[in-house]
């Protein structure tokens, strides 16, 4: 066994140059932590807000990266041996604790999601926290196994908007989706997307009215504080908007509920704390079968290796990517 691991240890808010490869000690294994072989990790959109400062709870020096995929090298757990595929997300991974931003991570057992899965690494580290999210935010609408209604996704070429489209896409659902870039149609179209509005500025309402007079049943909103209330007004009289995004921050100021949701309107949200550990086990599962069975393929954008942490925040923040950036070390 390795007695030293590389990893990229953010050693204080800044831009992407405070991420720095070294080459660490290998976390040693203690009650109740198993110490995972990270084969690939996921980039997130959290992770640059935290590297950037906007994490007040996180310490610095810190290895980042909320969610990997890999084998267990070592285990405590009684029900998950050594030499199991898992996939770990949230629970303070890469926050109060060392995250996938390494050669080797080492996590509570109670976030162990064992996974079956002959998906290539890269494809199954673009799926624990952009899918499980997607999925729930899916699910939170009742939209799967229904497979049928009308699904408008603001925030389109996030990482998770894609995750939803090709979902929803793959269950037959009609879906719209909207991004701010011409450049991003072609990929919101090969990830099944129906009807794609380029967000330039004008009234979103008329656009989305003339594809459905009536509007949307649903209404996902990766976008969050900023369009919420419009998207209540978007989505048809009866039907639900799930705000499960934060891109334009958390809080909705001087929201009055009578007076803003129209009668009958639901406003929901999804929180992918709640699928980690064994509550997400399944449910990742059910993905990962879903992709290996052919319903929808994922969108994996571009993989980095660790060496490239630094280019590869640069590319999350210049918002280049269309679809999951992971980090194979």
């Amino acid at each position: 066994m390795r007695t030293t691991m590389r990893a990229a240890v953010c050693v204080g808010a800044g831009g992407p140059e405070v991420l720095e490869l070294r080459e660490v000690p290998v976390p040693a294994v203690r009650p109740g932590w198993s110490l995972v072989r990270v084969c690939g990790a996921g980039l997130n959109r959290s992770e640059l807000r935290t590297r950037q400062g906007h994490s007040p709870s996180v310490v610095f020096p810190r290895v980042l990266g909320i969610e990997c995929v890999g084998v267990v090298a070592e285990s405590t757990s009684p029900l998950v041996a050594a030499g199991t595929t898992v996939a770990v997300v949230m629970g303070e991974l890469g926050r109060a604790f060392d995250g996938g931003y390494a050669e080797y991570a080492l996590v509570p057992n109670a976030l162990l999601m064992p996974v079956t899965s002959t998906l290539p690494w890269e494809v199954l580290a673009a799926l624990p926290e952009t899918y499980l999210t997607a999925q729930g935010s899916l699910d939170t609408f009742g939209l799967i196994p229904r497979d049928s209604g009308r699904l408008l996704i603001r925030g389109g070429t996030s990482s998770v908007g894609m995750a939803a489209a090709s979902i929803a896409s793959g269950h037959g659902i009609e879906t719209a989706a909207t991004t701010r870039q011409h450049s991003k149609v072609d990929a919101l179209t090969a990830a099944g997307v129906d009807h794609v509005l380029v967000d330039e500025g004008e009234s979103l309402e008329g656009r989305v009215h003339a594809i459905w007079p009536e509007g949307p049943d649903f209404v996902l909103d990766l976008i969050g504080a900023r369009t919420a209330l419009s998207s209540l007004q978007l989505v048809r009289r009866g039907g639900t908007v799930c705000v499960t995004g934060s891109l334009s921050g958390w809080l909705i100021h001087e929201f009055e509920p009578i007076a803003m949701i129209p009668s009958g309107t639901k406003l929901t949200s999804f929180h992918s704390d709640d699928l980690k550990g064994s509550a997400g086990a399944p449910v990742l599962q059910r993905i990962v079968d879903e992709i290996q069975a052919g319903a929808y393929r994922p969108n994996v954008d571009r993989v980095f290796g660790l060496d490239e942490i630094v280019e590869a925040h640069q590319y999350m923040e210049d918002n280049q990517a269309t679809g999951k950036v992971v980090v194979i070390p």
